[in-house]
């Protein structure tokens, strides 16, 4: 099969991770049989700097012209980077939310696993860490307070800020039709998380996933406020399987869950639209301060790359051998930094890439 990638390396540590993703990729290329035919384009700061936008329509149209997008991570340091002296919309973040709109990217996948490997590195008390967890949030991506108008005003000499938070009912129907599909072939449960107690744009949700769930009988539903699984995630995180939300609580949510696992260096995730297209990235930022370090964890870039053979190409062969490669280094007690503990050996980015590809 030929795998045409469009591929963002981005800002920060992006280009060293997405080259280990690459190479790992290569490496399946290699042992399956397939060709993967990548195509460059910038976006973020590295376009702020090349081109004066985020986010070029060139760079759209190349996108939407692949299989598939895998990126590194854009942005820089918000306080020290000149790129946050720009207006909003011409800021590294604009080209990404850019990006999710024009090529309809609605659904985004974040998967959260604590390998039985890395439990001491879960900041969670062992009684609660030892269970172990497996959870998936859907968070839907294209709708909400991130994309509804806002302004500023000045009003009798008082400056006011207004956000608009906007669902309508197929927003929320085809991103909880996508949460019920995969929790199906998961552990059969879905959690959907509103404020349902205070946001009409909630209850609405409510209703609408309440509407879905009656086509999957065998799928399990309940309804949590957000407050409430923030809190839940850290008391008991293996309750959860597909947690379903809404743009910025799944935000906030699936950071907390990264952290929970060990290191926000090992979380992949996939965002998707009503076909098998995806950009695939890692959950963490460009972390500016490591960069060019060689000291970056690819791994959550490399799980990023197998799940887009997984949704974007069905190789879910190759994307098990990915997967398995990476349980088997961490298995032989290999560490990047931000995962590292007694006894193991500290490796860095370029290693662990290369560990991980010669076990596939």
């Amino acid at each position: 099969m030929k795998c045409r990638i469009t591929v963002i390396k981005g800002d920060g540590i992006g280009p060293e991770i997405v080259a280990e993703a690459q190479k790992v990729l290569d490496k399946i290329a290699l042992k399956f049989g397939h060709v993967m035919e990548y195509t460059d384009i910038l976006m973020g700061g590295a376009s702020i700097d090349a081109c004066g936008v985020p986010l070029t329509e060139e760079a759209i149209e190349t996108a939407k012209a692949a299989d598939a997008v895998l990126m590194g991570s854009i942005g820089g340091n918000t306080s020290t980077s000149p790129w946050y002296k720009l207006a909003p919309n011409l800021r590294p973040e604009a080209g990404l939310l850019r990006l999710r709109k024009e090529l309809n990217l609605f659904a985004n996948l974040r998967p959260a696993y604590l390998y039985e490997e890395l439990a001491k590195a879960c900041p969670l008390k062992e009684e609660i860490s030892s269970q172990g967890f497996d959870m998936l949030i859907m968070r839907e991506l294209t709708g909400g307070l991130y994309f509804g108008e806002r302004k500023t005003v000045t009003e009798n000499g008082i400056t006011k800020a207004i956000d608009t938070l906007t669902y309508s009912e197929e927003e929320i129907r085809r991103i909880a039709i996508k949460g019920f599909d995969v929790a199906r072939k998961r552990k059969k449960k879905v959690t959907s998380v509103d404020k349902a107690n205070v946001l009409d744009s909630s209850r609405l949700w409510r209703k609408i996933v309440e509407e879905v769930a009656k086509d999957y009988p065998d799928v399990a539903l309940e309804h949590m406020l957000v407050d409430n699984c923030a809190m839940q995630l850290v008391k008991d995180p293996a309750q959860f399987d597909v947690i379903l939300t809404e743009n910025m609580f799944g935000d906030i949510l699936s950071d907390e869950a990264s952290m929970v696992t060990g290191s926000i260096g090992m979380l992949s995730s996939a965002s998707l639209n009503d076909t098998k297209f995806g950009l695939y990235e890692p959950s963490h930022g460009s972390a500016p301060d490591i960069a060019g370090m060689d000291i970056a964890n690819p791994i959550a870039t490399i799980l990023s790359a197998a799940m887009m053979l997984r949704y974007s190409f069905d190789l879910d062969r190759e994307a098990d051998a990915i997967e398995a490669a990476v349980k088997q280094v961490l298995q032989e007690n290999f560490r990047t930094g931000d995962i590292m503990s007694e006894g193991c050996t500290k490796v860095g980015c370029s290693q662990m890439g290369t560990l991980i590809a010669d076990r596939i």
